[in-house]
């Protein structure tokens, strides 16, 4: 019963919120990645953009204003993380607040020390736990093709909004049943150790060197390889690629061949 009537609804608000065609093909021709997807897995997006969309706030900062083409391609580069997933993975907050630029977050906060800090450094976006997800727009722009950016903002921070399922940024976030948490463990800390020793030692990487910083970074931006480069993530870490293919349920390098 319960489900019939979810089912009902879900298809009132596809009907009633569906989004028209110039609008949608005009923000899949911003995004060169997704050329890689199918007709099926592309149907099955818009839907889950719609719902993302009637359920999520994505709202101007400061007076700058956030066209319909920018709420969908935003949505549109979040659901691909959780096409095979549900909409559930993103429960718990509102909104994503759009910058038009680099922001400076102006936020105090306390260390485990005791200590105060502000942070007032540039950035181009943040997810916060239990709260929104920040973009700058500029950067959502200049992040849309991984050829010229190496890089996808919007993609790395809602995989940080998966990782905070769990209450921690820790680069693990809540697995189901069939995924070993030794397994997972095993193979994106081993990636992440060589990965920073090779940074560190000053080597040029095809990956982003910013995964150095920390396991939950190096979760975000290898989850951005994943979708946007994955034949990248296989040859450089095919253990984490494995992992991540299960996880996200999307095996994106065989999609991509």
């Amino acid at each position: 019963m319960f489900e019939r009537l979810r089912r009902w609804r879900r298809d009132r608000t596809l009907e009633r919120a569906a989004l028209p065609d110039p609008l949608w093909q005009e923000a899949l021709a911003r995004l060169p990645f997704l050329e890689a997807y199918t007709p099926a897995e592309l149907l099955r997006l818009r839907e889950l953009v719609t719902l993302f969309l009637t359920e999520k706030g994505i709202v101007g900062a400061k007076g700058f204003e956030v066209t319909p083409l920018m709420r969908v391609v935003i949505a549109i580069q979040a659901c691909v993380l959780i096409l095979e997933l549900d909409l559930g993975w993103y429960e718990g907050w509102e909104n994503v607040i759009v910058y038009p630029d680099e922001f400076v977050p102006g936020y105090e906060y306390e260390d485990e020390a005791g200590v105060v800090h502000v942070r007032d450094e540039a950035l181009a976006g943040e997810a916060w736990e239990g709260g929104p997800v920040l973009l700058s727009w500029a950067d959502v722009v200049a992040s849309s093709d991984w050829e010229t950016a190496g890089m996808n903002l919007v993609i790395h921070e809602f995989a940080h909004k998966l990782d905070m399922a769990n209450g921690s940024v820790d680069g693990m976030p809540p697995l189901p049943a069939a995924i070993s948490r030794v397994a997972w463990t095993q193979a994106l800390g081993a990636a992440y150790d060589e990965f920073r020793a090779r940074v560190e030692a000053g080597e040029h990487t095809a990956i982003d060197p910013y995964a150095a910083e920390n396991p939950g970074e190096f979760f975000a931006v290898l989850s951005e390889v994943f979708f946007v480069a994955p034949g990248l993530l296989k040859a450089e870490y095919p253990a984490v690629y494995e992992q991540f293919a299960a996880f996200y349920r999307q095996d994106r390098a065989a999609r991509r061949a």
